[in-house]
């Protein structure tokens, strides 16, 4: 389609009620309308067309439908003088503009040395990359060659966290945005971080469609710093904690993980707002605590080393990622200590014994020593007499220990007192007392007493034998007529005595 044709087709001529109207309007706004095109283009869109023909200074590609567009030949003309494009080759381009009725497009300029600054002027009016070979390191920054045009890259333009380190760029070629294209050409500045921010917010969209919590990927660590390690997921960068590294909380990130090292993960947390990714190295390994329970049994002896002390206890590494913990109760031997550090020190091997092991909440109880056997308890009966000693004394009754080992309460109403009485003057800790059994709870091997029931009882006693005596008082004297008078002088002499 000629330039001629396309001119005249901006202007047409409508009939409306019998009156012929003759309306010019713009080019562009009429191919906008027409059912011809297969696709209306935005400014920077990219497409992938088909070369048709190439004549004088453009190379026309299909759009699709009856819409062609034309390309400056010079994008296509390496650096001797050959052009690099046939009718039939598939190219990709940007849509630049609409130009005397002719969609204009461009590559992403290649750096032949025939590009132009038409061409340049093109790509920076519709945001589109263009090719730059970094040539040398000047002041501020890098100068760039885009098609033998020079150019200019600041520093802080070379890469997403800036660069100095111009032996790393120097030579290589990269795509560039043109964030500026003043005087004509003569100061253009380009710019490759913005390239790599827009390729980095493509891919972040693309991976926030298919990432999700608990989802495994595979990527190398690109970072290593004391809180963690940084694995990049095509895109963004997510985080595996410290925590997350190892079970054994002894390995430090660099003791597992190398920079460039292909890690398999478990995604554990997703943030997109904040483009935040966790990530868990661990969880791809077994938990050591899944059978703690079969290689730890209470009483059993093992081996392991402190890792760490606390004013409460030390704990003891038994295995990667599985500890226990010596309470400062189970350090000292049977002796009173301050602080574990009296008797052990990180890094020290020891030999523990198990007390108790909880695997649902990862807790080990260990010792220094082995368990004491419990002594044997024997309950006495009810009504049985016992002895003891007063260990405390609270508002509701006396807490005792018997000579036998058990505890027993004797209730204020046990204690034959008068109401009111102060039981803590007349039973001093470690007061020894004797009392009568009146309830046994064998589950929890405790008892209830009575000191009112010993005093009864001796008084049942002291009767009982005053009464065998009169009877024998009655034999000697032939008989029992006499009882009523011998028991009255017994009375009497009681209360004489008393």
């Amino acid at each position: 389609m000629s330039d001629e044709t396309e001119r005249d087709n901006s202007v047409d001529v409508i009939s409306r009620g019998g009156d012929a109207v003759e309306v010019e309007e713009d080019f562009a706004a009429l191919l906008e309308k027409s059912g011809d095109s297969s696709e209306r283009l935005s400014r920077g869109q990219k497409v992938t067309a088909r070369v048709v023909s190439i004549s004088g200074d453009f190379v026309y590609v299909d759009l699709g439908g009856k819409t062609e567009g034309s390309i400056d030949i010079g994008e296509f003309v390496n650096e001797e003088g050959v052009l690099a494009v046939k009718e039939g080759d598939e190219v990709d381009a940007f849509f630049v503009s609409v130009q005397d009725g002719i969609r204009r497009l461009t590559t992403m300029v290649n750096g032949y040395s025939a590009v132009t600054l038409k061409a340049i002027s093109d790509a920076f009016e519709a945001g589109v990359p263009v090719n730059g070979e970094v040539k040398r390191e000047v002041k501020g920054g890098f100068e760039v060659s885009v098609g033998g045009v020079r150019c200019f890259c600041p520093f802080s333009q070379i890469d997403l966290k800036g660069g100095r380190e111009g032996g790393v760029y120097l030579g290589r070629s990269f795509p560039f945005n043109v964030l500026e294209y003043e005087e004509n050409g003569r100061n253009i500045i380009v710019s490759r971080r913005a390239r790599l921010e827009e390729e980095r917010r493509a891919k972040i969209e693309e991976l926030r469609e298919t990432l999700t919590d608990g989802q495994e990927i595979t990527g190398p660590v690109v970072s290593i710093q004391n809180f963690g390690a940084f694995v990049d997921l095509g895109g963004i960068a997510g985080l595996i904690p410290a925590s997350e590294i190892s079970w054994d909380r002894a390995e430090r990130p660099g003791d597992v993980l190398a920079v460039g090292q292909n890690v398999t993960v478990r995604i554990i947390s997703l943030d997109w707002e904040k483009n935040r990714l966790t990530l868990s190295l661990k969880a791809m390994q077994q938990d050591p605590w899944a059978d703690v329970s079969e290689k730890y049994v209470p009483d059993s002896r093992t081996e392991g080393t402190i890792v760490r002390l606390a004013p409460f206890g030390a704990f003891v590494r038994l295995a990667p990622g599985v500890e226990g913990l010596v309470h400062i109760s189970n350090l000292g031997a049977g002796r009173r200590i301050n602080h574990p550090r009296e008797v052990v020190e990180a890094g020290q091997a020891v030999e523990v014994y198990v007390l108790s092991v909880d695997a649902q909440n990862r807790k080990i109880s260990l010792s220094l020593q082995p368990k004491p056997k419990p002594e044997k308890v024997v309950l006495p009966e009810v009504g049985e007499l016992v002895e003891g000693v007063v260990e405390k004394v609270m508002p509701f009754g006396i807490f005792i220990k018997t000579s036998k080992g058990v505890n027993g309460l004797i209730p204020n109403s046990e204690a034959g007192t008068q109401p009111g009485a102060d039981h803590k003057g007349m039973f001093p800790a470690g007061a020894a007392v004797r009392t009568i059994v009146t309830e046994v709870d064998a589950a929890n091997k405790r008892i209830r007493a009575s000191l009112k029931a010993v005093t009864e009882k001796q008084a049942r006693r002291e009767y009982e034998q005053y009464v065998d005596s009169v009877k024998e008082a009655a034999g000697s004297n032939g008989g029992l007529g006499n009882l009523g008078e011998i028991l009255k002088a017994k009375i009497e002499e009681k209360r004489l005595q008393g």
